[in-house]
């Protein structure tokens, strides 16, 4: 469907959910509805963000599909989120990674392989395929340089591209209200986004993957961003420890970084896969079917790379070690060069979008 259709249907669908309010309790679309007597692009960008396709308002619906109205909420505002990862794309080139998923696969499989042909170029077969033991074992394979140097570049691209992002997704939502943003909006933004407050669908739990409320997909959530940060937390004593107390990796499997990365990378690969379980058995009608490649390449990229950090752990003390490292490497090579333009962004406008939520029912009491 062309954006300019696109727009207009979603406007249509909200106008009749304005005039209805039924389903006023289930998430933060519909109080942010209430607030617009019509529907710019922003702000239908901005409810778009703000749907956590808990689908809940589609199974309660009356005019939903086969009525003559046609209502489907979370299937045009995920066709709508979706239009606004490409649209916010920095830079406009890359655009087309939102909806084109096999090039996006192309880079991320280029990654992984040049991660591995660089190793092979400095280590060599021999460290590679050789088993290596004590501080600095992981150094004997790829050096540290090599694994900083491009993790710096890659990671301050990625928040250039963040930042350009949501500073377009900022300006083009404020239309209700433009507050001046202050601590209480953002630490409340943070907090329904840290307890998944509206994904809830209004009290039973997410009806996902079909009509039957559970907390199932909450769980799966949890499990993926607490094991995510798990892992931020885990590289980030490790780096303490290296740069501040002058110990090299490997450490102790009863260490801190240890024992979170290997918590966090448990739960997410237990995240991963329930949601690839869930996604495949998930209705159809309600969903989006454009947007279901980009969801299941980046969950799957990051159960890969939470996977092999797993085996890399496990075979540390093997001659497979020099592989396994560079192969969990080349995946999360794969991962930050492709979640700039996947379904990880959705952390960045869901958020803003929470925050001015936060800023418009502040401005409307």
């Amino acid at each position: 469907m062309p954006a300019s259709d696109l727009y207009q249907e979603a406007a249509r669908q909200m106008t009749v959910c304005n005039a209805c309010r039924y389903c006023e309790g289930y998430c933060a679309v519909f109080p942010a509805m209430e607030l617009r007597q019509s529907f710019t692009n922003g702000d239908l960008t901005q409810l778009a963000n703000l749907c956590h396709d808990c689908r809940a308002c589609y199974y309660a619906c009356m005019y939903a599909p086969p009525h003559e109205f046609g209502i489907n909420v979370p299937q045009v505002l995920a066709a709508v989120r979706q239009d606004s990862y490409r649209r916010y794309a920095w830079p406009t080139a890359f655009s087309r990674l939102f909806t084109d998923v096999p090039l996006a696969g192309v880079l991320a499989a280029a990654a992984a392989a040049g991660v591995l042909l660089l190793a092979w170029i400095l280590a060599g077969p021999g460290r590679l395929l050789s088993g290596h033991a004590g501080p600095g074992a992981f150094y004997q394979v790829v050096a540290y340089w090599a694994m900083v140097v491009p993790g710096v570049l890659v990671g301050g691209y990625w928040a250039a591209v963040w930042v350009v992002g949501g500073a377009r997704f900022w300006h083009d939502t404020g239309t209700a209200a433009r507050g001046r943003v202050g601590v209480r909006a953002v630490l409340g933004a943070a907090r329904d986004a840290l307890v998944l407050r509206w994904q809830r669908g209004g009290g039973p739990g997410c009806p996902y993957p079909g009509p039957h409320a559970s907390f199932g997909r909450s769980i799966l959530h949890i499990l993926v961003v607490a094991g995510f940060l798990a892992a931020v937390a885990s590289t980030t004593l490790a780096a303490i420890y290296q740069d501040l107390l002058d110990r090299l990796p490997p450490y102790p499997l009863t260490s801190a970084p240890v024992v979170l990365g290997a918590l966090g990378g448990a739960a997410m690969i237990v995240g991963t896969v329930g949601m690839l379980v869930q996604k495949g058995v998930s209705d159809r009608a309600p969903g989006s079917e454009g947007q279901r490649p980009l969801d299941a390449a980046f969950v799957i990229t990051l159960g890969v790379a939470s996977l092999t950090g797993i085996l890399t752990l496990v075979l540390r003390a093997t001659q497979v070690m020099g592989v396994m490292l560079t192969v969990h490497l080349g995946v999360v090579a794969a991962l930050f060069l492709t979640a700039p333009y996947g379904k990880f962004i959705h952390a960045v406008y869901r958020f803003l979008a929470l925050v001015r939520h936060r800023l418009e029912q502040d401005h409307a009491a």
